[in-house]
């Protein structure tokens, strides 16, 4: 069976409203190929990959869409990312009984969704998403309704093999019939997980819309791909500061980083973290042990 790793965006001539389909097979294989996820993680990470490919579909900049849901249950954190250049990564942490449940349940009390927009230059904008309705496509929904007042449907499916997704937006300012959108969301409802996950985006517009006028853009590619780097993580280890890094280099020779997104290992031995604080700062640590 082919992949299909893709974005398609469309526009209804006949209406004010536009649309995206997502669809990804190898680039979720990717993310589930680096943890051995639980079905409970692996169900809220898919959905995740694809709203936040959807969501990033019609931003206009440069950088990176980030949702997160935090949460003090047995769900921990959860985290999806797509850039402008349809990128795509994800990661999670969670307690090792967690089980399948609603998204409220695993989170807990206080759990919280939040969506932020880092662009490659300037400041990043965050928006806290409330968490209504009984799914992360209910909770987006909601929050698109209240903070961008955006009437938006959004269907949302995954398996072990893919996850996939589909967006409509209603345009407060467009052309065609206003009062068309009812009717495409009604004929969008009708789209099984089934079809969302194995049928690809010609057939799904078909299907549903096959009478009426849709401009179709030109697919785009989604994959996976991590932008960690040596870079970064000595940047955290700068955050982290030379005495806590150099107590770790003292006890095990060396401090070691792994990405938790990609699993991608990063060592830096006493000479390198001397070189990152720029001064020695294993042989002050080192006397200052001594003196006590």
């Amino acid at each position: 069976m082919s992949q299909h790793d893709n974005l398609q965006r469309f526009l209804f001539d006949g209406a004010p409203v536009r649309g995206a389909l997502v669809r990804m097979d190898g680039a979720w294989q990717q993310v589930l190929a680096r943890h051995d996820y639980p079905p409970a993680i692996r169900k809220v990470l898919g959905q995740m990959l694809a709203a936040s490919a959807l969501l990033a579909a019609n931003l206009k900049f440069d950088g990176t869409l980030i949702m997160q849901l935090h949460g003090k249950g047995s769900l921990r954190l959860a985290v999806a990312e797509c850039t402008n250049e349809r990128t795509v990564r994800a990661t999670a942490r969670y307690d090792a009984h967690i089980h399948d449940a609603p998204l409220t349940e695993l989170l807990g009390e206080g759990g919280t969704c939040v969506l932020t927009l880092e662009p490659k230059d300037g400041e990043p904008w965050q928006g806290i998403v409330a968490l209504e309705g009984d799914s992360i496509a209910a909770m987006i929904q909601n929050y698109l309704q209240r903070s961008e007042q955006l009437d938006s449907r959004l269907l949302l499916a995954c398996n072990d093999d893919t996850a996939a997704g589909l967006l409509l937006q209603r345009l407060p300012d467009g052309h065609g019939d206003p009062e068309a959108w009812q009717h495409l969301t009604v004929l969008a409802a009708t789209l099984t997980d089934e079809e969302l996950l194995t049928l690809d985006a010609h057939d799904i517009l078909h299907r549903l819309y096959h009478e009426e006028q849709v401009r179709v853009f030109e697919p785009e590619d989604v994959s996976f791909a991590c932008n960690c780097s040596e870079e970064r993580v000595g940047d955290m280890l700068k955050l982290l500061g030379g005495q806590e890094v150099a107590e770790v280099v003292l006890e095990q020779g060396s401090i070691e980083v792994g990405c938790e997104y990609c699993g991608q290992r990063y060592v830096f031995d006493e000479d390198e973290v001397n070189t990152l604080f720029g001064m020695d700062v294993i042989e002050a640590v080192r006397g200052e042990q001594q003196r006590h």
